[in-house]
């Protein structure tokens, strides 16, 4: 859902979760707005904050905090002041991965390790927040998205790519080849080795797609980038 497998332009779930995370920023805005508040939307990802970009990119959201850029709290509350007095409704919002930290904090944690060795994470926009709201003064509105991301029926996309995998999978083993990874390469449906996915890591490109000064996303270009700009 996070869209961070090695390997592969795409994974299921990704579109699903943005299509939802966009719905509900847009419904969010009555409430923000109608009280001219800043709202604080925590998203799902980890160690990728692709989730958080894409959504805030669609929905026109001012400010994005990704897990691969540590923020200031300050420089953010200054920002999302400044977007809040430009809005003829004198609201502002940001959006901000599950796994995002402020500059010399850590990644919020809680409960036992996973099977995979993980914590749950989450809270970072509360504490964000209550920063905020102690910083300028405003009134915050906080909402974890969580699970409603990614529960319910999948989008269109979605299906199309769950099915499409499952018919190669079951080519593939028809044929007797095992080992090997479904996956989308720049569009196109494709198998490579299973042990490509502990090769690297993938993570937001902050130089193509987002400002590290401005906390915000920064699309320099999109021709020639895959779909979903990964």
């Amino acid at each position: 859902m996070d869209n961070d497998v090695f390997g592969t332009d795409y994974c299921i779930g990704f579109s699903t979760a943005v299509t939802r995370s966009v719905t509900f920023i847009h419904a969010l805005r009555t409430s923000t707005g109608s009280h001219e508040r800043i709202a604080v939307i925590e998203l799902f990802g980890r160690y990728s904050g692709e989730t958080s970009l894409i959504s805030a990119y669609l929905a026109g959201v001012e400010r994005a905090i990704i897990s691969e850029v540590p923020f200031d709290p300050k420089r953010l509350a200054k920002l999302i002041m400044k977007d809040k007095r430009a809005n003829p409704k004198n609201y502002a919002m940001i959006t901000i991965s599950e796994g995002s930290k402020m500059v010399g904090g850590d990644i919020i944690v809680s409960g036992k390790s996973d099977a995979y060795g993980h914590k749950r994470l989450g809270g970072i926009g509360e504490e964000t927040g209550a920063v905020l709201k102690e910083l300028t003064g405003e009134d915050v509105l906080n909402q974890r998205l969580s699970y409603l991301m990614r529960s319910g029926v999948p989008d269109s996309l979605d299906l199309m790519v769950a099915v499409n995998f499952a018919n190669m999978v079951i080519d593939l083993f028809l044929k007797g080849v095992f080992g090997r990874l479904v996956a989308l390469n720049r569009g196109i449906y494709t198998d490579i080795p299973l042990s490509t996915i502990m090769k690297g890591q993938k993570r937001v490109d902050i130089r193509e797609f987002y400002d590290v000064e401005e906390y915000k996303p920064k699309i320099r270009h999109v021709g020639g980038k895959p779909m979903f700009l990964y």
